[in-house]
Parts: structure tokens; sequence; C-alpha cells
């Protein structure tokens, strides 16, 4: 309550500032992954008449865009993906225009050029999507839970929005937007936006977001969809069959919102709720305003797989409020995002938690170093993505050396100095899109402020714009874990394995315990640890993928059924993908593998089946 009446003077002080609706495109800023000529003409606001079809499998309608075209250019680009664009007019009056079509190119599709004038302030474009749309997928039935009804859902991040609406596809551009949607009438549509909570009669729904977002974080989702209010503005949306299951899981959103605010500033995006999608979403998370899309994987049944909702939320300022204004500044959000979302954790589960999530995050960081190679310029924080595929850049360089990065600075400068940085760097950006260089800027304008000493000890330079893990990593470490490799010595002398359950208890115990287990394990003992642990039983997708890993390389067959269970039911990447690696590492497996894919690929989301066709080459 105390911090509630404090923060009040500066809720009204944030209440009365204005959206900056500048970008850093249009303020002479390049996208490599974007036609988008912003520094001439940008996209503001949106006004979308879509509806779904799910027959056609199509999206069709008109997306009426309100301009700043205040440089009086002649020409508006947006970003089209196999889009079918039917028509194009001006103004309110829809007076009639001409467009054509850029050289399509692999990854970031065509240029679509509205012709314009000085005065034009509205471009309206008719159009149909595609029905290999990269951002849509759409479920029969059998892919759903209720198995009565169709479902659709959208992954625009990074660069796939523009295959489901014509737009200016970066991040640098911001825009607002209000939307009419068709659906059948037995059908839910929600988006990131104000929602609805419960189905109307007619199938018509209205929508707005009256704050300025990116194109990625667009989303819509239809399906036979229900909610449940966790508190006064959090709650769950889910299928019927699992919403009772969801909401008892994720009883702490409330908690978790509020933990967020004291640290680092109120939460200004009024709702924060919920979406369980089918197990076909391709992620743990997507943190689309108001609206979380989040995989059913962490239903575990125990609440130990909640702290993704964390680095979900998180991104509600790291991200969604201040974003990376290009895709090669990504660790803009996803760095801090990790951070934040570490120390959501330590503030609601303590610092043990943390600490484990801490050493978990070096693990990570070393195993994607060790891939890429030391010297890789994709270790750099700052990457080149450019003529390639922005996604690749989805890797723990981003989050980990990110992650990293921060807790150097904190460690530096002390925390309660940093969390001030941190929270006015969020004050003074809110719903902004910064660079890379932005930031460093703002960084030692605000926290550096010329002390040579303190530069040095930070050494932005040798982690943004170096390669592999700088010296001055901050070390980690977790009292908990040294128990467990005290556990772990202990077994291998004497060969007991007896109670060992009651004290490796939580989801990141068991998850380290099963990593650090000796790669010359017999059949025997993987036996022994299953009849203790009841690891290839568990419903922990966390503890699944390390021992499921586990046990394709020792080829304990006791598990083969669980595998390809989870393999089929389970479209989560990272969840699975590392699966299919190991199986292909050898003949065996390697059939195994092509036989579950034979049956899972159709539940999988164009993103997982399109990474494990590669695979499979």
């Amino acid at each position: 309550m105390k911090w509630f009446i404090l923060a009040i003077p500066v809720l009204m002080i944030l209440a009365c500032q204005p959206e900056n609706h500048k970008t850093a495109l249009s303020e002479g800023g390049a996208d490599p992954h974007s036609y988008a000529n912003a520094a001439a003409a940008f996209v503001k606001h949106l006004d979308l008449d879509i509806a779904v079809d799910f027959e056609q499998q199509q999206i069709k309608g008109k997306a009426s865009w309100t301009i700043d075209n205040s440089a009086g250019a002649t020409e508006l680009v947006f970003d089209d993906s196999k889009l079918n664009i039917e028509k194009v007019s001006l103004g309110a009056d829809e007076s009639s225009t001409t467009f054509s079509f850029g050289q399509e190119k692999e990854f970031i599709g065509k240029a679509l050029k509205v012709a314009i004038s000085a005065d034009t302030r509205q471009v309206n474009i008719y159009y149909t999507t595609d029905k290999q749309a990269s951002a849509l997928q759409w479920l029969t039935p059998r892919q759903t839970a209720g198995k009565k009804h169709p479902y659709l859902f959208t992954q625009s991040e990074s660069i796939a929005a523009r295959s489901w609406i014509p737009c200016q596809d970066s991040p640098g551009i911001r825009f607002t937007y209000n939307a009419r949607v068709r659906v059948p009438k037995e059908l839910l549509a929600l988006m990131s936006a104000e929602n609805p909570t419960v189905k109307n009669d007619s199938g018509v729904y209205h929508f707005k977001q009256v704050h300025a977002i990116p194109s990625y974080l667009l989303a819509l989702a239809v399906g036979d969809i229900t909610f449940k209010a966790v508190d006064s503005r959090t709650g769950v949306y889910a299928e019927p069959s699992v919403l009772q299951k969801a909401v008892w899981e994720f009883a702490d959103m409330g908690k978790m919102v509020t933990a967020a605010e004291k640290l680092y500033g109120p939460y200004r995006w009024g709702r924060y709720d919920l979406l369980v999608l089918p197990p076909s979403f391709p992620f743990g998370g997507m943190e689309n305003p108001n609206l979380t899309f989040i995989t059913p994987t962490i239903i575990a049944g125990d609440r130990s797989l909640v702290s993704i909702i964390c680095h979900e939320l998180a991104h509600s300022w790291s991200g969604n409020l201040v974003t990376n204004a290009t895709w090669n500044d990504f660790w803009l959000n996803e760095g801090f995002t990790n951070y934040f979302e570490r120390r959501i954790d330590e503030e609601l589960y303590g610092k043990h938690e943390a600490d484990m999530q801490a050493v978990f995050a070096r693990h990570a960081l070393d195993d994607a170093i060790s891939d890429m190679g030391a010297g890789s310029k994709d270790t750099h924080l700052k990457t080149d993505y450019s003529g390639r595929n922005p996604d690749e850049g989805t890797n723990d360089i981003a989050y980990e050396k990110g992650y990293f990065f921060l807790r150097g600075i904190e460690a530096a400068v002390g925390r309660e100095k940093f969390d001030a940085f941190l929270r006015s760097y969020f004050d003074a950006h809110a719903f902004q899109s910064l660079t890379t260089e932005q930031f460093l800027d703002y960084l030692n304008k605000n926290l550096i402020k010329g002390d040579g000493e303190l530069e040095q000890k930070i050494n932005v330079k040798a982690w943004v714009y170096g390669p592999g893990i700088p010296a001055n990593i901050v070390a980690v470490g977790s009292e908990r874990f040294k128990v467990i490799d005290g556990l772990l010595g202990r077994w291998r002398k004497t060969g007991q394995l007896t109670g060992l359950r009651k004290e490796i208890v939580s989801s990141n115990e068991k998850r380290y315990f099963i990593s650090q287990l000796p790669a010359d394990l017999t059949a025997t003992e993987m036996s022994e640890l299953d009849k203790e642990f009841h690891f290839t039983a568990s419903n922990n997708t966390d503890v699944q993928l390390g021992w499921y890993t586990l046990a394709i390389r020792h080829h304990y067959t006791a598990a083969d059924q669980r595998i390809r269970s989870y393999l089929i039911e389970n479209g989560r990447m990272w969840h699975i993908i590392p699966l299919y690696k190991a199986l292909l590492k050898t003949p065996e497996g390697t059939k195994t593998a092509k036989e579950i894919y034979k049956i899972a690929r159709g539940n999988y989301h164009p993103m997982t089946y399109q990474a494990i066709d590669k695979l499979l080459k």
C-alpha cells in the first residue's frame, strides 16, 4: 500500500504524457529486414476489418492505415509476404491509386509500393492471405483439446506479420489499432488488445489497442475459448477442458504483476491475461500485449514451470514498452527480459530459485558459444543478420549473454543504483523503439557519466561488439546444486538411490541432477534412476526433455513409447528439436525419428516443421 501511494504522482505524470509516434526508422535508421521507407512516410494507426474463413483457411479484408506523411512523400512502402492484394485506395473517400511490387527475396518477401500524394493521410489495402502464410496456423478439430471445433492462432514475431496483414513490418515502427473481426458464431476471437470474455451471438468482435505497438505484436486467436478471472486484472483464456487446470496452475499471476511493478514501475497495458494455446504452439510463450500466448506444456499440475510467465510478463516492460528497433538489436528485448524475469523469480520464490536459474543461464551461454565458435560475429550482442532470417538470432546470445551483461552492470554499480537506472530507462522510453547505440548513449549519460574507471569495469565494448564471453562475466552458483553434486557423488560411491527423490524435489533440482549424470551410465543404472524418480512418467516437460535426451543416448528402451507420444503431442520447438537431433545420431534412431515425424508433422507449427524438415533431409 505504501508503494502504491508513493507511485500515484508518478502515474499521474505518466498518464499526461503523450506517446511518441516518431520511430527510430523515421529519424533515419535502417532495418535490413523491412522494405518500409519510414524516413519518408510511416504508419501510425491501423483500422482492420477482416473475416476469418476456416474452410478456405484464409483471412480476407481491409487494412486502413493512417500515416504520417509530413515529409510530403509520393510513395509509401509496405512489407508483403505472399498476400493477394486486390485493391488499394486513398483516404476516407477511397480515391483510386496505383501500386506495384518489388522483387521478392527469401525470408523478407517483397515490397508493396503505393503511390500517394503529399497530402495523403490514409491508405486502404484490400487483401486475402495465402494458405501458406507463415504467421497463421490453422488447426483441425483433431488438433485441439476439445476435438470439436477448428482453431486459428497467429505468430507474428519476427517478420511474419507481413504474411497476414500488409504492414511496415519492422519493430522500429509503432502504431495503435482498432479491429473488427468476423468469425464462426460458435467461436471466440481474441487479439493483442482489449478483449471480450464471452462469445456473442453475431460472431463479430471489436478490438482496440490504444498503445503504439510494433507489427510483430499484432496477434489473433480464434477458437472454442472460455475465460476465468484470476484476480481483478489478470485471468486465463483456454479451451473449456483445459481452463480449470490452467487457472489453478497460474494462480500467482496477480502476484507476478505486483512484483514486477515493485521493481520497475507501473504495468501500463490495462489487463494482463494468458491464452493457453493448443500444443502445436511453437514457443514457451509469446508476449502479445494484454494477452500472452502460452504453451500448455507448462501445465505440470504442480506449478513447477510457471517462471516462464514471469518472462512473458517482463516483456510488458522490456520488449513491448521499450522495443528493439531492429532484429539486430534483439538482445535489448531478450537480455533485459531474462534479467527482469529472474528478479521477479527472486522476489516471489526466493534467491535460491534465481541462483539456480543463473547457473542454467551460464550453461546455456557456454553451449551457445561452443556451437557458434568463440570468435563468431554471431556471438556479439549487436548482431548483423542482414540477408538472413532474423529468427536465426533467437538464440542464447541475445537471451543469456544479454542477461550476463546486465548482471555485470549491476555488479559494477550496485543493485539499488541499477534498479533506479532501469526504472528511469523504461519511463524515459515508454512506447518507443531503440537501437543498441541509443541504449548505450542513455547508459553513458545516465549511469556511467564519464567515469572512466566504471566504464572499464563494465567493459561495454567487449560485451556488445565483441565475440565470446568477456573475462569480467559475473560468477554464479547455487547452494542447492552443490548439495545435489554431493548426493550424486555419494550415489556413485555407494550405489544407493533409495530416498534420493525426497532430497531432489523441485523442477530445477531434477533438471540439474539429470544434466550432471555421468556419460557412462549403464542400462541397470538408468532403470534404477527411473524407478526412484519416475522420470519417464513425468508430466514436467523440462524434466522430460532432459531425461528423454538421456534415454535416447543410452538406448533406454523403457522410455521409447513416452518419447514417441511426447514428440507427437508436443509442438514446442526447443523441447522437441533436441530429441530429433539426438535420434538422428544413429541409423536406428534416424529410422525412428522419420517414422514418428511422419505422424507428428501435421501437428506442428510451420516454423517447427520447416526446421525439422531441414534436419531430416
